[in-house]
C-alpha cells in the first residue's frame, strides 16, 4: 500500500498573505489559517483555536496573494512537509503545509461574497469545476414540481 500525505483545511486567514520572489523569479506566497475547533469544558463548550502555516508556490500564489487579505475564508488543499533546523545548538522542527489547491470561500466579515467560485488550481491544465448556478435550485413553492416524489 503507497503511503498518502493529503491534507485538506478550511479556516480564516489570520494576516494578510505575504508575496515574496525567489532569485530565480518563482513567486511563494505564505501565509497563516486559523481553525477553531469546538471543545467540552466540562458542561460549557468553548473553541479551541489552532493555527497553521501554509505557502503556495508559483503562478498560483501570485494570482491570488491580493484576495487572500485577514479574515477571509478559504479551503487548502495540500501535504504536510517537515522543516527541521538548528538554531543556538538546538535542534529545531515545525509542520508547514504545501498548498496544492486553494479555493476563497468568503469574505472577512463572514459573508459569501463570491460563494467559493472562484477557484484557483496548482496544475492550470487540471479540468476546474464549473460554476454551478442557483437560479435553478430557487424555491419554486409547493405544488410546482415536474414530478411527484414517491415517498
Amino acid at each position: 500500500m503507497a503511503d498518502v500525505n493529503y491534507v485538506v483545511l478550511v479556516g480564516r486567514l489570520t494576516r494578510d498573505a505575504s508575496l515574496k520572489f525567489t532569485n530565480s523569479g518563482l513567486p511563494i506566497c505564505e501565509f497563516s489559517l486559523a481553525i477553531n475547533r469546538r471543545v467540552r469544558q466540562g458542561e460549557v463548550w468553548t473553541d479551541e483555536a489552532h493555527f497553521f502555516d501554509i505557502t503556495l508556490f508559483g503562478k498560483q500564489g501570485e494570482a491570488i496573494a491580493q484576495y487572500m487579505t485577514k479574515g477571509t475564508q478559504i479551503a487548502v488543499e495540500g501535504e504536510l512537509r517537515l522543516d527541521r533546523w538548528e538554531q543556538d545548538g538546538q535542534k529545531r522542527s515545525k509542520i508547514k503545509i504545501i498548498g496544492n489547491n486553494v479555493q476563497l470561500l468568503g469574505s472577512r466579515g463572514g459573508g459569501s461574497s463570491g460563494g467559493g467560485q472562484s477557484r484557483f488550481q496548482k496544475n492550470p491544465d487540471t479540468p476546474q469545476e464549473a460554476p454551478v448556478s442557483t437560479d435553478a435550485y430557487q424555491d419554486q413553492g409547493p405544488g410546482n414540481f415536474e414530478d411527484d416524489i414517491p415517498f
